[in-house]
């Protein structure tokens, strides 16, 4: 039987706050275990929860950006359920009136383009992190993260196979942290995937049994994931067997999903609206003043690349891949005189390969714009070529310094002068006159031979273009 993928996805991206949603504490990670929770943390008896209202900001930047419905009026609910590090024994979340609703977010599929619907954006709150190792057969319990500020981000089950909900995946990821509401570090869990999938015979338009698996921290453990679990229902239905609606966790060492536990629909959480928080209202006057403040969406900026500065689909993605990338080749672009091809492919090309290769960013690099601008302007000018600049590239990441300095105190300039390239040419025709004559006689591949003698003569420093241009004509005679 030909089967169809049916993928849906919730992400929960943790809000860019210094505080938690309803309280003061900080939401710094790396603290030690439970010095971060306070008493409306811990729900001490007596406390009350105040929203922070930069978490509703970060709602607004999301709706805005993906088109969707900002709620005038919205609601908190009690989602209610028992979990070790979950304090409260309910989770403060929204349910049937949530901040943000309807969206859309377009992909880049091997096919083309495509459009997945997002159902709705929540506000809510983090449980606590249950600790399972180094306890000898007991749990510890850090309560530091919960409160932690989350928007929870539901897609529409519009995804037909793992590479799609990979690329869903990793263009949410590049829209919240380009309009700053995450900083979407999945090693420290500020971006976390949860996939629904099923499966149903093709052309059946009714979905089939789904199950969950949860807190996917990784791409690729999301991929992988997602195939096992594909290939174990399909095996499980073919075999006779019914997939069962579940909870289930990734196991990345054994590559397969397992059990966590039945899947609750929603009347098993029994929302109710939570009596300590009034409904929040978002005024037509606070929207505005957060789209003012909206950066350009990754989008558009990729399409003025193309359009404004002539550069390639494919490097105006790259360059747009994240809003550091793109800051980064913005403030190039102007001290090259706006050459964007050379800016281009000198950020995604050197300067992509030192980043990936020392684990830093943008914000980190060892080499500012102005840095690069330096050496880039000496490419441009003729006083270094293009070999020379990727070893000064190396040598400022490693030293620091300023391009400049570096060419002359190593003798790199760039020799250029007709007279210089005439007399380095002239010497090398008088040492080899049976080369002269043989590419006289047509043996075009000698010019290779001169061009070869004459930079090792130069010491590296001849301009190639004009080498060539006096190599050709003095060959000529």
């Amino acid at each position: 039987m030909n089967w169809e993928v049916v993928i849906g996805l919730e992400t929960h991206a943790q809000l860019a706050t210094h505080s938690k949603i309803f309280s003061g504490s900080s939401t710094a990670f790396g603290a030690a275990p439970n010095v971060q929770a306070n008493a409306v943390d811990l729900a001490l008896p007596g406390v009350l929860p105040v929203l922070n209202r930069a978490a509703v900001t970060c709602a607004i930047r999301f709706g805005l950006a993906t088109g969707a419905h900002i709620a005038e009026s919205s609601v908190f609910a009690r989602k209610n359920y028992f979990y070790p590090d979950l304090p409260k024994g309910y989770q403060i979340s929204q349910y049937e009136i949530p901040v943000v609703s309807g969206g859309v977010l377009t992909i880049r599929t091997e096919s083309g383009e495509k459009t997945i619907r997002l159902t709705r954006a929540h506000l809510e709150e983090d449980a606590g992190k249950s600790l399972h190792e180094d306890f000898h057969g007991l749990s510890g319990i850090d309560l530091n993260r919960a409160g932690t500020p989350l928007l929870e981000i539901v897609s529409e089950p519009d995804m037909r196979s793992p590479a799609e909900a990979v690329a869903y995946a990793r263009m949410l990821h590049r829209l919240v942290t380009w309009i700053g509401i995450c900083d979407g570090n999945m090693q420290e869990g500020s971006f976390r995937c949860d996939a629904n999938v099923s499966i149903r015979p093709q052309g059946q338009e009714a979905f089939g049994t789904r199950c969950e698996i949860k807190n996917l921290n990784s791409f690729r453990f999301l991929e992988k994931a997602m195939h096992y679990e594909i290939q174990r229902q399909i095996e499980l239905v073919e075999s006779g067997g019914v997939v069962i609606q579940e909870t289930r966790l990734y196991d990345p060492e054994r590559d397969e999903t397992r059990p966590m536990r039945s899947k609750e629909d929603a009347q098993d959480y029994r929302y109710f609206p939570d009596p300590d928080l009034l409904p929040l209202h978002i005024t037509a006057d606070w929207v505005e003043q957060v789209r003012a403040q909206m950066p350009e969406l990754p989008e558009a900026m990729q399409q003025r690349f193309v359009n404004d500065l002539g550069l390639s689909a494919y490097d105006a993605g790259v360059l747009t891949g994240s809003r550091a990338t793109a800051q980064y080749f913005l403030q190039l672009l102007p001290l090259v005189e706006d050459d964007a091809k050379l800016c281009a492919n000198w950020v995604t090309g050197e300067l992509s390969a030192a980043l990936h290769r020392d684990g830093v960013t943008e914000e980190s690099s060892r080499i500012s714009p102005q840095q690069l601008g330096g050496l880039l302007k000496r490419v441009k000018d003729g006083t270094i070529s293009s070999k020379m600049a990727k070893e000064l590239f190396e040598a400022l990441w490693t030293d620091g310094g300023d391009a400049d300095t570096l060419i002359e105190s190593r003798g790199l300039r760039q020799i250029s002068d007709a007279g210089a390239l005439e007399d380095i040419v002239g010497a090398l025709m008088a040492e080899h006159p049976a080369q002269v004559a043989e590419y006289r006689a047509g043996k075009e591949k000698v010019f290779g031979f001169f061009v070869g003698r004459a930079m090792k003569a130069s010491g590296g420093r001849a301009n190639p273009e004009q080498l060539n241009a006096v190599l050709k004509r003095k060959l000529a005679g």
